[in-house]
């Protein structure tokens, strides 16, 4: 397998980069985000505008891609790790063959500092993670703004009520 490490030094082409973003689109399955978040990954990824950056693993059988890695660099460390995993894909076609693997551990190499990353619980990635040497250290929770709009009303009315 040839794998392609794209950074904002050595960005993909732009068909490249729908390409890479059509496979993750395609191969993420059920646990992928809409098209145009994947898009802002890559282009965070690769500065196409201001951010920390971070860098795409692209991995190819006889110049077929058949896996992708996004890693965004957190602009953080210590108490954030300084780089987050956002996506990872392997093509169905190819799945248990070590690809995935192999791509993680390029990105491993690659990133300077720790790696954090999402996975739901019912992932079989979650097992690829593991092997790899990621642990499950906390719990994540989100709150949604925008489906919570009385509760971060109500949270700045009493911020106000106290000053």
């Amino acid at each position: 397998m040839d794998i392609k490490l794209y950074t904002a030094f050595d960005p993909p082409t732009g068909p490249k980069v729908e390409e890479l973003t059509d496979f993750l689109l395609q191969h993420l399955d059920e646990f992928g985000d809409a098209r145009a978040d994947i898009r802002r990954a890559i282009a965070y990824a690769l500065k196409e505008f201001p951010s920390p950056g971070g860098f795409v693993v692209g991995g190819y059988l006889e110049d077929q891609l058949v896996g992708v890695v996004v890693i965004n660099r957190t602009g953080m460390s210590g108490y954030i790790p300084e780089n987050i995993l956002v996506y990872i894909a392997v093509d169905q076609s190819v799945r248990g063959q070590g690809i995935g693997k192999k791509l993680m551990h390029k990105a491993i190499e690659v990133a300077e500092g720790d790696i954090a990353l999402h996975v739901e619980p019912d992932n079989p990635a979650k097992f690829l993670y593991e092997k790899v040497g990621f642990t499950n250290k906390y719990l994540e929770m989100r709150f949604h703004k925008e489906k919570n709009p009385e509760a971060s009303t109500s949270a700045t009315q009493a911020d106000h009520a106290e000053s």
